[in-house]
Formats: structure tokens, C-alpha cells, sequence
């Protein structure tokens, strides 16, 4: 009888791995941190850390930085998505002064084959001192 064993797969992120988020620090240092809980300065570092928690599969995370009010029961994360990488095209305010931010970016993927893109433009508040996102923007007509 063959005994199977889980091996990470060939992607897997580890702390030292660059950050999916795509600046230059480790996962470690930079969304790895805020996964652990430090929370994020700006609406735009929180915004990346969500996507790096899709990217490791980390639902907790992105529950716990999804406002109460807008806030699904589950994500439902799909293992068989892989997350190519993150462009970040703009924010508006979402720094230590401000109490909202928006951030616009596209996180492309790949899923059973086929490549694909999530274009939105974010709105992010602060909830009880942290960073949380809202939901996407409307489109602008």
C-alpha cells in the first residue's frame, strides 16, 4: 500500500520567497508580516496584503480585513487558482492622516487553463484604527 504525502506545491510562498504583492521586500518582511497581524499604514499596503492572502490561500486574513458592514460569510478560495501578479495603477488618499482611501489595481490568474483578470477600483476605510476594504467603486460612467 503506497502512502501518499502533501508536498507544497512548486509555487508555494515561504517567508524568504519575494512578496506576491510584487514590491521588493520578502513575504516575511512585508505581507507575511501583516498576515500575522501587523497591521498595514496605508490602504494601498493593506490592499497588497490581500491580494498575497489570496495568492497563500489565507481566508482568515481576508475576512478579518473585510469591513463588518460588506463582509461575506466565506470567500471560497478556489486551490486550483494560481495568481500571477498584481499591478497597482493608482490610490487616493489612505495614508496615516486619512479615514478612506481608494486603490485601483488588476491581479491577473490563471484558472484550469485560461488566464484572467480582476480589474477594480477599491474602497478602503478605517475600521475601529485599522485598515479595512469596503468593496469595489462603482464604475465611472
Amino acid at each position: 500500500m503506497s502512502r501518499r504525502t502533501s508536498r507544497p506545491r512548486p509555487d508555494a510562498v515561504t517567508a524568504a520567497s519575494p512578496c506576491p504583492c510584487g514590491l521588493s521586500a520578502t513575504y516575511g518582511e512585508c505581507c507575511g508580516a501583516r498576515h500575522a497581524g501587523s497591521p498595514a499604514p496605508t490602504a494601498e499596503s493593506l490592499m497588497r496584503s490581500r491580494y498575497s492572502a489570496f495568492v497563500v490561500g489565507d481566508e482568515p486574513y481576508l475576512l478579518r480585513t473585510w469591513h463588518p458592514d460588506t463582509r461575506p460569510d466565506r470567500v471560497g478560495l478556489d486551490d486550483r487558482t494560481r495568481w500571477l501578479g498584481l499591478e497597482v495603477h493608482g490610490s487616493t488618499d489612505g495614508g496615516s492622516f486619512h479615514q478612506e482611501g481608494t486603490v485601483e489595481f488588476t491581479a491577473t490568474y490563471l484558472e484550469r487553463g485560461n488566464r484572467g483578470e480582476v480589474h477594480e477600483h477599491s474602497r478602503f476605510v478605517r475600521h475601529e484604527g485599522a485598515w479595512v476594504y469596503v468593496g469595489p467603486l462603482p464604475p465611472s460612467a
